[in-house]
C-alpha cells in the first residue's frame, strides 16, 4: 500500500520527526507508542515456534516460511499468540500494509510507522489466536507480505520477526472451546488478500463442510485502499470536482452472504495510517488499530443446518460502494458437535436486504464570488433479524439474532480562492443481540460497538503567500459485551480507545515546509471485565515526542 495524503495541493512532508512502538513507551521518546495492553496469558510457560526472524523488505516480492506444530506440546493449549515486532529505517518511506498467513489463512493485518531521517521506528504486535488453534495442529506453508519500494528516493526497508506461543493448560484447567475447523476466504493457498474495487466486486469461496456444525462465525477484513483509502472523507460523483475529493459518498459498508442469501453486515472501521492527512498526527501514537487492524466478526451460527447438509456452499464478502478498492480477507470458524456424525436444520426468518438504502442529502451553494459552502450527508440505518435452527445431539438449538446498523456522515464544506475547510462528523454504531435457546439453557448476548470520526481539515493562503494545513482528529473504538445465562449475567466485557491528534503545518510562499506548531496528540485505553481485571494507560505527546505514561488511572489505581 502506497498512502496518499489528504493534503490539497500542499508539498508532500517527509522530513518531519518518526517515531515507533513499544510494550512500555519510555517519555521523552519520539519512538511509536501505543497504550493498548498485551494479550493476557496463563502463567504456563509457552512453547515458541518462529515464524521467521530478521526477514527485510525492500520490493513486492512475499516471503515464504514453514509452520510446523510445537514438538512435545500437543494442544489443547490454552492460549495461542502470535507476537511480532517490527521496524523500519530512518529515512524516507511510505506507509505500508504488512499481513501474516499461516495455511492460507490471515493471522495479522496491519499497516506500518513511517519514518523520518533522524528515527528508525520500531513496533509491537501481539494477536489472540486461540480460536483458530485447529489451523496449528498440522505443517501448513506460511506467508509474509510487506510489499515495499526502495529506491534513491523511499530509502527505508522495514524489517520483521514472528513467532506464535503456545500456552499447555494448567493442571485441572478446562481447555477453552475453539473452532473445529478455520478455513480461508483468501488469494490462494499461502494466502493474499483480494481487492473489491465496486460494489459487485466479491471474495467467494465454496466449502464442503462439516456434516455437524454446531456455530460458524466469519471473521472479516476490509482494508480502504487506493481511491478508497479515505473514503469517510468522499462525496457524491457528481461533487468531486467543487469539492475537490473522492466519489462514491461517505459510505461503505461490507457485506456477507451465504449462497447468495444475505448473512451479515461488517461495517467497515474508519482506519487511518501513519501517512495519512498529515504524517505528523501520527507520530509518535498512531490511530486506532493502525498498526493493527481488529476483523470485525460475523455470527453465521443461524445458518449452522444449511451449511451441515454435505453440499458445496458459496461464502461471500462484498463491499457496498467500493470505488476501487478494498483489500478483503476473511477466515470461517466451524464448531462441530462431537456426538454426533450429522445435524440438520434451517434458516427460518432472515429479514436482511442484499444492499442498504443509504440517504444522501447534499446542500452545497455557490455564492456570487464563488465561495463553496454547506454541508453533505449521508445515512444508512438497518434493522434485521435471522433466525435459524439445529437439531444436535443434545437437542434442538434455536439462534436468533436482532441487528441494527447506524452510520452517519455529515461534511462541511466552506471553500475560496484563499482557504479551504472541511469538517467530518461520522459515527457508526452496531448493536446485535444474540439469543440462543437449548434444551434447558437460554443464552442471551448483547453486543454494541460505537466507532466515532471526527475531523477538521483547513489549508489556507495567507496574504503573503505563505500557507498553513490544520487538522484536528478524533477517532474512537468502543464497545460493550455482555451475556445472561438464563437471566443470570455471567459475562460483561468493555473496550474504549480513543486516539486525538492536532498538528499546523506553515509553508513559505514558494510551498516549502517551514516547521510545524501546535503538535500534540493523545490516547485513552480502558478494559474491564466482570471478573474484575481492569486496565487503562493514558499517553501524552508533544512535538513528536512522548510526554506522560499515567497507568491505571480508570481502575482506581493511582
Amino acid at each position: 500500500m502506497q498512502s496518499r495524503r489528504l493534503t490539497r495541493s500542499v508539498p508532500l512532508v517527509l522530513a518531519v520527526l518518526g517515531s515507533s512502538a513499544s510494550a512500555a513507551p519510555t517519555v521523552g521518546s519520539p519512538d511509536t507508542a501505543t497504550a493498548d495492553p498485551p494479550i493476557a496469558v496463563p502463567a504456563t510457560t509457552p512453547c515458541v515456534v518462529p515464524l521467521f526472524a530478521n526477514l527485510s523488505f525492500g520490493d513486492f516480492s512475499p516471503k515464504l516460511f514453514s509452520y510446523a506444530p510445537p514438538a512435545g506440546c500437543a494442544g489443547p493449549w490454552a492460549k495461542v499468540v502470535l507476537v511480532a515486532d517490527f521496524s523500519v529505517d530512518a529515512g524516507r518511506q511510505f506507509d505500508r500494509t504488512a499481513s501474516i498467513w499461516v495455511g492460507g489463512t490471515n493471522v495479522y493485518f496491519g499497516t506500518t510507522q513511517e519514518p523520518s531521517r533522524t528515527v528508525a521506528p520500531t513496533w509491537h504486535i501481539e494477536n489472540d489466536l486461540t480460536d483458530y488453534s485447529a489451523l496449528f495442529k498440522a505443517p501448513q506453508p506460511g506467508m509474509i507480505q510487506l510489499d515495499n519500494l526502495v529506491n534513491d528516493t523511499f530509502t527505508s526497508f522495514q524489517h520483521g520477526s514472528a513467532e506464535l506461543r503456545f500456552y499447555p493448560l494448567a493442571r485441572h484447567a478446562q481447555a477453552p472451546r475453539t473452532a473445529d475447523a478455520v478455513l480461508p476466504l483468501s488469494n490462494g493457498p499461502t494466502g493474499g488478500t483480494v481487492g473489491l474495487a465496486t460494489t459487485a466486486s466479491v471474495l467467494a469461496r465454496t466449502f464442503t463442510l462439516p456434516t455437524n456444525i454446531e456455530r460458524a462465525v466469519l471473521d472479516v477484513y476490509a482494508q480502504s485502499q487506493s481511491g478508497d483509502e479515505f473514503w469517510y472523507t468522499c462525496v457524491p460523483d457528481d461533487l468531486t470536482g467543487p469539492l475537490q475529493s473522492c466519489g462514491g459518498t461517505g459510505f461503505r459498508e461490507a457485506q456477507i452472504s451465504v449462497d447468495g442469501r444475505p448473512a451479515g453486515v461488517a461495517p467497515v472501521y474508519p482506519w487511518i495510517y501513519t501517512g495519512g492527512i498529515d504524517p505528523n498526527l501520527w507520530r509518535p501514537i498512531p490511530g486506532v488499530q493502525t498498526l493493527d487492524f481488529k476483523p470485525y466478526r460475523v455470527d453465521l451460527t443461524p445458518f449452522a443446518g444449511v451449511l451441515s447438509d454435505g453440499q458445496p456452499h458459496q461464502i461471500a464478502v462484498s463491499v457496498f460502494g467500493a470505488h476501487n478498492f478494498f483489500a478483503t480477507t476473511a477466515a470461517l470458524l466451524v464448531y462441530t458437535d462431537p456426538h454426533a456424525g450429522r445435524v440438520r436444520g434451517q434458516v427460518t426468518v432472515d429479514t436482511l436486504t442484499a444492499a442498504p438504502t443509504p440517504t444522501v442529502t447534499p446542500s452545497i451553494t455557490t455564492a456570487a464570488d464563488g465561495t463553496i459552502s454547506g454541508p453533505v450527508t449521508v445515512a444508512s440505518n438497518r434493522t434485521f433479524r435471522i433466525i435459524g435452527y439445529v437439531d444436535t445431539s443434545h437437542g434442538r438449538v434455536t439462534t436468533e439474532i436482532h441487528g441494527e446498523v447506524r452510520f452517519a456522515n455529515r461534511q462541511d464544506f466552506h471553500i475560496t480562492d484563499a482557504e479551504y475547510r472541511q469538517k467530518i462528523a461520522q459515527t457508526t454504531t452496531v448493536l446485535a443481540r444474540t439469543r440462543t435457546t437449548a434444551p434447558g439453557r437460554i443464552t442471551e448476548q448483547v453486543s454494541q460497538q460505537t466507532w466515532p470520526l471526527d475531523v477538521d481539515f483547513a489549508f489556507a493562503v495567507n496574504a503573503d503567500d505563505t500557507q498553513v494545513q490544520t487538522t484536528t482528529i478524533g477517532q474512537k473504538f468502543e464497545r460493550t459485551d455482555s451475556e445472561r445465562v438464563d437471566g443470570r449475567l455471567a459475562a460483561f466485557h468493555v473496550v474504549s480507545n480513543a486516539v486525538a491528534p492536532s498538528d499546523t503545518l506553515n509553508f513559505d510562499a514558494a510551498g516549502v515546509f517551514t516547521g510545524a506548531t501546535d503538535r500534540a496528540s493523545s490516547q485513552h485505553y480502558f478494559e474491564a471485565d466482570l471478573s474484575g481485571a481492569c486496565y487503562s494507560r493514558d499517553l501524552t505527546a508533544t512535538a513528536g515526542v512522548l510526554t506522560s505514561v499515567v497507568d491505571g488511572q480508570d481502575c482506581g489505581r493511582p
